[in-house]
């Protein structure tokens, strides 16, 4: 969570060159070709890397790109070749008619119905991930911007008419959305389907060829989007390249004309840094703390059951997860009781054996989480537990802690909520407004006063009232960060925006020459003042 004409002559539909045979998966008239189901080289590339860390051996660097594993008699496919690759596929113009598009979209579609048990399965043993959750946060929400992106198509590609003065009265003026090129995306781990299929969705959309570069953090669910794309999606236009931080750094060198980063601020600027190279644009979908403002008259029972909701939803591995909550000391004493009950509502009174929650996705960030546990100096007062070998902690809730505190200092992305007091509105504003902006901002409260004073006296990517997370999955709002928490947004329209080039056409014929004759010389003073009417915003509606 976005327009063709002169004198008597008309806009013409785009004309694109014949479609050559770009590969065995397109036919001569552009449309795909589905491969037969089977284990594609690329695929057993990363299962057998991800056996090996499973074993507990070192996986040690992984191919150079897991679409590039060669098959029997092969040679290896390099990075640059790749991306050669694909540029002289998009330069053939196949990805540009909008039935190409549709047909690669429904394409999409289809892996993922086809597929759900096989994503569940490993978004489970990534995340240990529900298979409610896995289902609605990331199967439904891919379906759901399939659906938009597909009934909308033809009217995203529509010429966008401008208005015009006396001067180009008779011209055809538009806006003609056009593909970038070839564009680059790289996934992260905490949703590594959704917010790698999403960015996906809408460069298709727009008639981009794509390089997919899932998380390889999260093993399973990496293995198989590399198996699943070449069988339902060109393999001449789409390609899945895996690997890890050298892998990404080596394929950043290459020249694209867009990159979407989904992740950390600190790999953030590396990846523009490699972009800056060669000026190429860059999408970042980051994060940060966002703030979660309580203040006024309240039902408390329902915030609890939200705010629990939010927070440990994939526990707390979420990017708009509210980081932590302002409120005062009244609110927060007749909050954390109703904490403590609506979590033993949702995850019984031994949350380490409910099916429902989550675990970390990796030890490294188990222990950086405990780490911030130890660090701090406010006071557990729900929750605490924890489990290095299962990479479990509980649902945990800090109180007593100062803004300097440790669980401050960085975004928390785990199942920690500290909450911390302000005695007015405007000490919670001021507190919010000295940070970073945030992805997502939240402000409880039944006082519609109160919401609309938080909205209009801060600034973030997005910002819902009585409740969490919930803004993102509307496909016909925009999803971005400001600032510190991203650049650019997408989903629905906005990423078909954000994967296109917005062209200025300006068709004329050779009417009104007299007309133009003002703006020859000799110029004159007369010349300058008929001139300068015909060219004001004023001159069409004075006609």
């Amino acid at each position: 969570m976005c327009g063709e004409s002169f004198g008597s002559t008309s806009p013409q539909p785009h004309v694109v060159r014949p479609f050559p045979q770009v590969g065995p998966n397109v036919t001569a008239d552009g449309f795909f070709r589905p491969r037969r189901a089977g284990s594609s080289p690329r695929f057993q590339a990363v299962q057998s890397r991800r056996r090996r860390r499973e074993d507990g051996a070192s996986s040690g660097p992984c191919p150079r790109s897991a679409m590039s594993a060669p098959a029997a008699g092969e040679k290896m496919e390099s990075q640059s070749q790749m991306v050669a690759r694909l540029r002289a596929t998009f330069r053939s113009g196949v990805t540009v008619p909008e039935e190409f598009r549709r047909t690669q979209l429904t394409g999409l579609m289809s892996m993922i119905k086809d597929n759900e048990d096989q994503i569940t399965d490993a978004l489970h043993r990534d995340l240990a991930k529900p298979k409610f959750e896995a289902v609605l946060s990331e199967i439904e929400i891919v379906l759901n911007e399939l659906y938009h992106s597909i009934s909308n198509l033809a009217r995203w590609m529509q010429p966008e008419y401008v208005s015009k003065s006396l001067a180009t009265k008779l011209d055809d003026c538009f806006i003609r959305r056009e593909p970038l090129g070839v564009v680059l995306i790289i996934g992260p781990w905490n949703y590594p389907l959704q917010l790698l299929i999403l960015p996906l969705i809408s460069a298709i959309a727009a008639g981009n060829c794509v390089v997919i570069k899932p998380s390889e953090v999260s093993g399973a669910t990496e293995g198989l989007v590399a198996e699943l794309i070449p069988k339902y999606l060109s393999q001449d236009c789409y390609t899945v390249a895996c690997g890890g931080a050298e892998e990404t750094k080596a394929l950043l060198e290459n020249r694209f004309d867009r990159i979407f980063y989904t992740g950390s601020q600190a790999v953030a600027r590396s990846v523009v840094q490699a972009a800056s190279v060669h000026l190429t644009p860059v999408t970042l979908e980051l994060g940060g703390k966002c703030p979660c403002l309580i203040y006024g008259r309240i039902n408390i029972t329902a915030a609890a059951r939200r705010l629990v909701w939010a927070k440990y939803f994939n526990a707390g591995q979420s990017c708009v997860a509210p980081d932590y909550l302002l409120c005062t000391k009244a609110i927060r004493d007749a909050l954390v009781p109703a904490l403590r009950e609506v979590l033993e509502e949702f995850y019984g009174k031994e949350p380490k054996e409910s099916p429902d929650v989550s675990r970390i996705v990796s030890d490294r960030h188990w222990t950086r989480l405990m780490e911030l546990l130890k660090k701090t100096a406010g006071t557990v007062v729900v929750g605490g537990e924890a489990n290095r070998e299962d990479k479990y902690i509980a649902p945990t809730v800090v109180v007593d802690l100062q803004e300097d505190d440790a669980l401050m200092g960085q975004e928390i992305f785990g199942p920690i909520l500290p909450i911390l007091t302000v005695e007015t509105l405007e000490e919670g504003i001021d507190f919010i407004n000295r940070k970073e902006k945030p992805l997502a901002l939240y402000v409880f409260s039944d006082e519609s006063s109160v919401v609309k004073t938080v909205m209009e006296n801060t600034s973030s990517g997005g910002f819902c009232s009585n409740d969490a997370i919930i803004h993102m999955t509307l496909p016909s709002l925009p999803f971005g960060g400001v600032g510190m928490s991203g650049w650019g947004s997408y989903h629905g329209r906005w990423g078909f925006e954000e994967f296109s080039h917005r062209r200025a056409c300006m068709l004329r014929g050779w009417a009104l020459e007299r007309l133009n004759g003002l703006r020859y010389p000799p110029y004159s003073s007369e010349k300058l003042k008929w001139l300068r009417w015909t060219t004001s915003p004023h001159s069409c509606s004075i006609m």
